[in-house]
């Protein structure tokens, strides 16, 4: 029989329209206004007493609390509006002290029984749901230094090994120079050096006592060490980005030595700059003897105490030879990071330890900061920024056996300081300093503006559209509406599934799929109407309408499908928002013009002895 489905066709269509019901309910659910109190730098969560005297001062502000949820890290004030929020932001920060981080966010409301079902609302970007914006400065020149120290070490290590005696190292910008007891000590090592060190113009220079050897890094190499030092902080930064979760970020190389960082959703500017900005790193040595020569050795406070320990210059490996790393806690209860090493860091360990049995190892905990200080120039204030550099030692362990590939390091202050630890290990180590440049925070109130109008534009483009299909189609205009509606219900479930980010080009994405949605079901529509003209019975020009505009539909929504792969293959940022929308929504208008508009055709007016038709 004509404009019939088999049962199990009408049911699958009620399961995709159960399920996409389900997971694009979330999204009625709008986020709360909150306050997150966090610890800064790894320190103690908020008290009980802290909380009630937070809880008291919001409330003698007139400012009335939705809920209060404390987990391991942080606090979080939920709000009633984006105006109490601001306001309580602002009495929270006055009544705690600089050990406490207070921050906007926004706070999600899905029901726990959708929560239960792995439902959850769409992630917005940062243009609707708001964020941080970090321009990030690499310091090119601490990038050659830091080559310039890497080689220095090398070449002693070189040197010892030949036993060719040299007095001291000495890096003044892209220049390495090393004194020598004579000349023919100095000239013995410079064949030795050249031919592991090419990068460098060479320069014997006549010394009061002895001589040296002046060693000048070429503007090529320089050239490369600044490329490579922006390209691998540029993956670090990312695989950081990544560890915190953020969905759709921005990271990308803006001009010669600078980043751009845009984190959507993310209103904890502090954990963030903690996190992104953080340029530490670990560096592994092994305590100095006492009959070790004065340069080569360097004395170095804990962090933890003013005690101190004389180590020595040469590092055995750096935080760069980390495979893996992971928080966890020793049999007293106390942090540590477990550390695993790839295959040249296993060997260079091993190599190290297994010569050096009972004597002390240091971990060394480096990180690079800078001091803002302000000075007149031309009569105006010019803030200048002053690069210094901290270190600072972890643990002092004796080594009681050769170390492989695996081992932990202890000495932690905090579970919180041992996860950023972790996480900084994992994601690599910055190539060179990073200085925040510029700093801007997007709030909830703009992103919401921007949710508003783009929900504006959907309803208004989507009315235009019912009306027109009602005025040229009748009854069939009321079918063709009813699965635009579901189009649209099954868009933002898909989103929702995937956890596609929606961006104000994405919206713009699933306007024009309405639009698509209904071009097909126009074709369907005007195909029945030819087939009636020609005299066709209703049930069959239904049947022969739906048949014959299959083809045409499925190729004009492969074709513009292609297109908007190709976009999100190659596109960034707002181009990929478009390109997502635009993806799904082709795929889900296809399924509703042909199949469920279809099946609402059949159980209505499928089989039925008819006429004539409201079309």
């Amino acid at each position: 029989m004509l404009n019939r489905y088999p049962l199990w066709k009408y049911l699958l269509i009620l399961l995709v329209l159960a399920v996409g019901l389900v997971y694009s309910l979330p999204n009625l659910f709008p986020a709360d206004p909150a306050v997150q109190i966090s610890p800064a730098s790894g320190g103690e969560n908020l008290s009980e007493s802290q909380l009630d005297r937070v809880q008291s001062a919001l409330a003698d502000a007139d400012i009335p609390l939705k809920s209060t949820e404390r987990d391991p890290n942080s606090v979080l004030l939920r709000l009633d509006s984006a105006t109490d929020q601001m306001r309580a932001r602002g009495v929270v920060d006055g009544l705690l002290d600089d050990d406490h981080v207070v921050a906007v966010n926004l706070a999600d409301s899905t029901p726990g029984w959708l929560k239960s079902l792995a439902a959850s609302p769409m992630t917005l970007g940062l243009d609707l749901r708001g964020g941080v914006h970090f321009l990030l400065e690499v310091d090119m020149d601490a990038a050659v230094t830091q080559r310039l120290e890497v080689n220095a070490s090398a070449i002693r290590e070189t040197l010892r090994g030949e036993r060719i005696r040299y007095r001291n190292t000495e890096i003044d910008g892209r220049q390495l120079s090393m004194d020598f007891m004579n000349a023919e000590d100095r000239d013995e090592a410079s064949n030795l050096i050249r031919r592991d060190f090419p990068d460098f113009d060479y320069e014997d220079v006549e010394a009061e006592r002895g001589a040296a050897l002046s060693m000048t890094l070429t503007d090529q190499a320089v050239q490369e060490i600044q490329d490579y030092a922006i390209n691998q902080n540029l993956t670090t930064l990312r695989n950081r980005v990544n560890e915190l979760g953020v969905a759709e970020p921005l990271v990308q190389r803006q001009g010669p030595n600078r980043i751009v960082v845009e984190l959507p959703g993310v209103q904890d500017t502090a954990a963030a700059k903690r996190v992104v900005g953080a340029t530490a790193n670990l560096e592994f040595r092994l305590e100095a003897r006492p009959d070790t020569p004065e340069q080569e050795t360097e004395t170095l406070e804990f962090r933890s105490s003013q005690r101190t320990a004389t180590l020595m210059r040469d590092v055995i490996i750096t935080g760069d030879s980390v495979s893996s790393a992971n928080r966890s806690f020793d049999e007293n209860g106390r942090p540590q990071v477990n550390i695993d090493l790839d295959g040249t860091g296993g060997t260079l360990m091993n190599r190290a330890t297994r010569s050096n049995i009972g004597r002390n190892m240091a971990v060394v905990f480096i990180e690079h900061k800078t001091r803002d200080r302000t000075v007149m120039e031309d009569g105006k204030p010019v803030v200048k920024r002053d690069p210094y550099t901290e270190r600072g030692i972890i643990s002092l362990a004796t080594i009681q056996s050769a170390l492989g590939n695996s081992f932990r390091i202890t000495g932690l202050d905090s579970p919180t300081e041992a996860a950023e630890l972790s996480l900084l290990l994992r994601s690599g180590s910055l190539a060179a300093p990073i200085y925040f440049v510029q700093e801007r925070t997007i709030g909830p109130s703009l992103g919401q503006d921007n949710i508003d109008r783009g929900i504006l534009s959907v309803q208004i483009g989507l009315l235009l559209v019912v009306a027109f299909m009602l005025l040229r189609y009748k009854a069939f205009g009321v079918i063709a509406n009813v699965a635009l509606g579901i189009n649209l219900v099954l868009v933002i479930a898909a989103m929702s599934m995937l956890g596609a980010t929606l961006t104000l080009p994405g919206i713009a994405g699933i306007v024009l799929t309405l639009g698509m949605a209904v071009d097909a079901n126009v074709l369907i529509f005007e195909r029945i109407r030819e087939e009636l003209r020609t005299g066709l019975s209703v049930q069959q020009a239904i049947h022969a309408g739906y048949e014959r505009a299959f083809t045409s539909i499925v190729d004009a929504n492969l074709t513009t499908l292609l297109v908007a792969l190709i976009l999100f293959s190659i596109g960034t940022g707002p181009v990929k928002g478009f390109a997502v929308t635009l993806s799904l929504g082709i795929l889900t208008s296809m399924f509703t013009a042909l199949m469920v508009t279809r099946a609402m055709v059949n159980v209505t007016v499928g089989g039925k002895p008819l006429k004539k038709l409201w079309i």
